[in-house]
């Protein structure tokens, strides 16, 4: 390969910010060996490149990003700009200049503020906020770097899946919050090897990395399975409001819902203790739940109680299943809501009450719908994502 390929190929690399340190230098040191060369690709080539993996840059935002290189690369003698250039010619290689002179540039965004402006949000959008108040959407059909504020690597994000970095440097708490849209699911791979599945209508704040010393702790709103790492000098504690579950490694549920009664914790495996966040953890007078038991969490008074359950019927949801047992149909409307995002309303007074057992294999509304009509007769017309039921 010719030196002007290789520079040229790590030049894309460096404009999607997957070059090594090393691999910077070289940039840097052809680019001030070289003046700024037509070696560099062209703006056009670089559209197309960052079209495919991120939204393109618009003429209007790039020259002011072009124009604050001129002024830093002016005071820091870094490099010099050669003024009868375009300053269409050299986005690219501008773009990544201002990454390393550390003048806050944005790719997706298109400002020159330091801050990422908030995407527009319709609510449907699976979103990732950073510790700074970033919001970041994640597209399922997409394969990314999840960084921090500053730009540093702290994970990747692999479809509908985010793994975030064993090794990351923080070397304190700093959160990131997770949120799921009704109508999907995600998954989530915490520093320390713990996976969690994520409901629809869930968010979840945790740190990027746990720190030592410290409890494991994370804050759900909404519905979680996880799969604890065992670590037993770090408990892991999940809280649901004015709920705590301690566990040191274990599988379990976690349903809080704040339109629900109750907080529900399902025990798969292991062992895990409930207690009040006024409290503090005691292994004596905590509720300390076993393998196939339910703890049920009363909102109103802050009382728990348990009950030997069939797990499955409350994990089936990971694989897209649904499982109702002597429930109403006041409940399992709000639940059919989340998993399809949908709007029920219900006019049937006395349907509301009455209570079903059915399972369903990832199936369609509509068919789900037609279930209750076969074994109720309920009268509902679908239009749109509203369902009436009269």
């Amino acid at each position: 390969m010719s030196e002007n390929s290789e520079i040229k190929a790590l030049l894309y690399k460096f404009v999607l910010n997957e070059c090594t340190p090393d691999e910077v230098k070289l940039v840097i040191k052809y680019y001030q060996a070289n003046k700024l060369t037509q070696d560099f690709p062209g703006v056009e080539d670089v559209e197309r490149l960052l079209t495919e993996q991120t939204p393109v840059m618009d003429t209007a935002v790039a020259n002011k990003i072009f124009a604050n290189i001129l002024t830093n690369a002016k005071e820091t003698d870094v490099i010099m700009f050669k003024p009868h250039r375009n300053y269409r010619q050299y986005i690219s290689i501008a773009a990544s200049v201002l990454v390393i002179l550390t003048v806050g540039l944005v790719y997706q965004l298109g400002g020159f503020t330091g801050k990422k402006d908030t995407p527009a949000l319709t609510g449907n959008e699976i979103t990732l906020q950073l510790a700074n108040g970033d919001i970041q959407i994640l597209s399922e059909n997409k394969q990314e770097r999840v960084t921090d504020g500053d730009g540093t690597i702290i994970g990747n994000h692999i479809g509908n899946k985010i793994i975030y970095d064993t090794k990351t440097t923080i070397d304190k708490l700093v959160y990131n919050t997770l949120k799921i849209p009704y109508g999907k699911r995600f998954q989530l791979q915490l520093s320390d090897g713990t996976l969690v599945h994520l409901n629809a209508g869930t968010t979840l704040k945790y740190p990027v990395k746990f720190i030592a010393g410290e409890n494991r702790q994370v804050f759900l709103d909404g519905e979680a399975y996880f799969d604890v790492a065992k670590d037993k000098s770090h408990p892991f504690v999940v809280n649901a409001n004015n709920l705590n579950i301690r566990v040191l490694g274990t599988h379990f549920n976690v349903s809080n819902y704040a339109e629900d009664d109750l907080t529900d914790v399902v025990l798969v495996e292991g062992s895990v203790a409930m207690y009040n966040t006024a409290e503090k953890f005691d292994a004596v007078k905590n509720t300390i739940l076993q393998p196939g038991y339910k703890g049920s969490f009363l909102k109103a008074d802050k009382s728990i109680s348990t009950k030997a359950v069939a797990t499955n019927v409350y994990t089936s949801w990971i694989n897209g299943d649904l499982y109702f047992r002597n429930m109403t149909f006041k409940n399992i409307a709000r639940k059919l809501e989340r998993r399809y995002n949908i709007t029920i309303t219900n006019q049937n007074s006395k349907l509301a009450n009455e209570k079903f057992n059915a399972s369903f294999k990832d199936e369609p509304i509509g068919k789900v719908l037609s279930y209750f009509n076969d074994v109720y007769g309920i009268n509902y017309t679908v239009k749109n994502n509203n369902v009436l039921i009269k």
